[in-house]
């Protein structure tokens, strides 16, 4: 069993991750932080812990406490600004969910990105991709993951002027601190497009695949899921590099020619649906990914991510299907 801790429990991402741990065959809690809920029991978070079926959960602390648990095993689900200054411990695996170092170089979005001039030891990996190359590991962000599973395995065969991403994500992507713009009066019977233009997953995204891209998020009237529509114009044939990259894959499925990506059937999993069309007006290609923004867009891709670097079974923990209705 390898001790686990995770810093940043009561957030959204840090709850998704707790349920992952606890499902784990091969993972042990033996820290739990959290600055707001520190000394108070884990069923403070959510009544049902009381009943996980584990026995008691260790009671919350602060995240400098958990940080020094001695754990084999760190999910950092701290925001940017804290994940920045974080200071791993020796032979210790680490999953940071937050920004703070996806980019190789922040220091040329520090608004976003803040802490050093570069990311140091830290790998970005999204598993299917690009795993893990070390024990430090950046967690893609939610909506680069989408961007990245449609696009990477077509990158060269695709023009690399005029991609546009059109992404469009449930409320909890704004995290749970509340926001004006994520009350219900704003988000229910709404779309809302936001940081047009200037959305910190852009330049994640256009590191990955080597050229920027035209991305565009939106907040949907939806506790949770992620589709992203990718328009890009197709430089050969598309779908057998897609179907190369994920083959034998058990999180990303790869539909067959005119079934479309579903945000219902990936709500509350960590698998991704892909789908491929063409444009019969333009010519253009059109690749769109559905996931979950808290499942295969964070918790979810952080557990995939610490199996493959602690060399366990990839899908150890995740949870790879829906509710059939």
């Amino acid at each position: 069993m390898v001790a686990t801790a995770i810093l940043g429990a009561s957030g959204f991402a840090g709850q998704e991750t707790l349920d992952r741990v606890l499902a784990h065959p091969e993972l042990e809690l033996v820290a739990l932080g959290s600055d707001s809920l520190a000394g108070r029991t884990a069923d403070a978070l959510d009544p049902r812990l009381a009943r996980n079926g584990h026995g008691p959960l260790p009671v919350f602390v602060p995240n400098d406490e958990a940080l020094g648990a001695d754990a084999g095993l760190i999910f950092c689900c701290l925001d940017n600004e804290a994940a920045a200054e974080l200071e791993p411990p020796a032979d210790t695996v680490v999953v940071d969910l937050s920004g703070a170092h996806r980019l190789v170089d922040p220091a040329v979005h520090a608004e976003w990105y803040p802490g050093p001039g570069a990311n140091g030891d830290w790998c970005y990996a999204l598993p299917e991709l690009d795993p893990p190359t070390g024990p430090l590991i950046a967690n893609p962000g939610c909506y680069a993951t989408a961007a990245l599973l449609a696009l990477v395995p077509i990158v060269d065969a695709i023009a690399p002027g005029g991609i546009v991403v059109d992404a469009k994500s449930g409320v909890s992507g704004a995290g749970r601190a509340l926001k004006e713009s994520s009350h219900a009066a704003a988000v229910l019977e709404n779309v809302s497009p936001y940081a047009v233009g200037a959305h910190r997953h852009a330049p994640e995204i256009g590191q990955v695949l080597g050229f920027p891209v035209c991305f565009v998020p939106h907040l949907l009237p939806v506790r949770r899921g992620l589709i992203a529509t990718c328009y890009v114009e197709p430089r050969g044939e598309l779908r057998p590099l897609l179907e190369d990259a994920y083959d034998g894959s058990h999180v990303v499925s790869v539909l067959p020619a005119g079934q479309v990506p579903d945000l219902a059937r990936v709500q509350g999993t960590d698998s991704a649906e892909v789908g491929l069309f063409e444009d019969s007006t333009t010519g253009r290609a059109i690749v769109i990914c559905a996931i979950d923004n808290l499942g295969k867009g964070a918790a979810g891709q952080a557990v995939q991510n610490a199996n493959l670097a602690l060399r366990l079974d990839e899908t150890a923990g995740l949870r790879l299907s829906g509710v059939l209705v």
